[in-house]
């Protein structure tokens, strides 16, 4: 997809956009209040959008709150986002049905109508580009490419960062510059709208909107700067060779300490990809189902083999998500597992922050 400002519009508000995916057969999931947290669920307008409302994030915490009633975007991100749709938490690979002497085998596809994905931050839209890499990598994941093919995304830059966030060092936000289909920037009372693609071009010629000045794009541009510069957290620079130098650093010894292995790290974050599967049948061995969950590293299971678990400690379970998210990702794919979401440090039950664990291993003397 390419960035284009040149046919820039501005609207009132997001209204329009999702009532023209709906009319066009698009099914458009978006972030939604429920029980108090923002989860991705179906929308059938605009008005189920938690408009007015802000996400108060820290350390182990989360809360809904009012904010600016006439804001739409100004809530980030909730503990779900896309990966769950793309990447299912559960997902029948294929079932086989015996019949007498015939077994016949179902690679149990799933149905996946046309998706869009509305709202979505410019943090999670760099987890998608490396989930892409990831089920694309050596043989791929077909059922992961037949959901992503149909997938049009509307995302959204950020008019505020969470006390979380920390996408500016990791160069991933707060300004979204590749990997859409149509972008928004909240300004006051108005909408800049860009496109990505030839598709998002489309859909946004059909807008009752007008041209955007090159104020517009300007005050678009500072707003997404202005964003980065509130960001009180950033992950050190250099901490993917950091982490290859310092496996027995004795700052393992005190987050261990403290992560209790409980695994939400890894189902927050936006781009793990551990998963398992299971072989079931039925009482009389006629029918038998493969399927696939999630899994996480954090798990004394995860590392199993004859002789016990490879990774039988907390310590080196924390060692293993952290080494591997920061620093062999870029071995593996050619860039950071970690997005600067901040997911991991809200939904850690004890309040584990991943940069002030970094600094620790970057600023301690590592033994020899």
């Amino acid at each position: 997809m390419d960035f284009a400002t040149d046919s820039a519009v501005t609207i009132d508000g997001p209204q329009q956009v999702v009532r023209l995916l709906r009319e066009d057969g698009w099914r458009v999931i978006a972030a939604v209040e429920r029980d108090g947290a923002l989860v991705t669920r179906e929308i059938a307008s605009a008005d189920a959008l938690p408009r007015g409302r802000v996400d108060e994030l820290g350390p182990g915490h989360c809360r809904l709150v009012d904010g600016p009633p006439g804001r739409w975007f100004d809530h980030v991100i909730g503990p779900g986002g896309w990966k769950e749709w793309l990447f299912p938490p559960r997902e029948k690979l294929w079932s086989a049905q015996r019949e007498g002497q015939a077994v016949t085998f179902d690679d149990a596809p799933q149905p996946w109508p046309k998706t869009a994905f509305f709202g979505v931050r410019p943090c999670d839209l760099a987890a998608i580009a490396r989930q892409d890499r990831v089920f694309s990598t050596g043989p791929g994941d077909p059922a992961y490419a037949h959901r992503r093919a149909a997938v049009l995304i509307v995302a959204v830059n950020c008019a505020r960062a969470a006390p979380t966030c920390f996408c500016a060092s990791m160069g991933t936000g707060p300004r979204a510059e590749q990997g859409f289909d149509l972008a928004l920037s909240e300004l006051d009372g108005r909408f800049v709208v860009e496109t990505g693609s030839t598709a998002g071009a489309a859909l946004a010629a059909r807008l009752d909107a007008i041209p955007a000045t090159e104020d517009d794009l300007a005050a678009a541009a500072a707003m997404s700067r202005r964003t980065a510069e509130t960001q009180t957290r950033h992950m050190p620079a250099g901490i993917a060779g950091t982490l290859r130098s310092a496996p027995e650093h004795p700052a393992w010894d005190d987050v261990a300490a403290r992560c209790l292995a409980c695994a939400n790290c890894t189902l927050a974050c936006p781009t793990c990809f551990c998963s398992d599967v299971e072989d079931v049948t039925d009482l009389t061995g006629d029918h038998a189902e493969r399927w696939r969950h999630w899994d996480s590293c954090f798990s004394p299971e995860f590392s199993l083999v004859g002789g016990g678990a490879v990774r039988a400690s907390t310590r080196a379970r924390y060692r293993q998500w952290m080494t591997h998210k920061l620093s062999s990702w870029h071995d593996q794919f050619g860039e950071s597992g970690c997005v600067g979401c901040g997911r991991c440090i809200a939904w850690c039950p004890v309040g584990i922050d991943i940069t002030q664990e970094a600094r620790a291993l970057s600023t301690e003397e590592t033994p020899a």
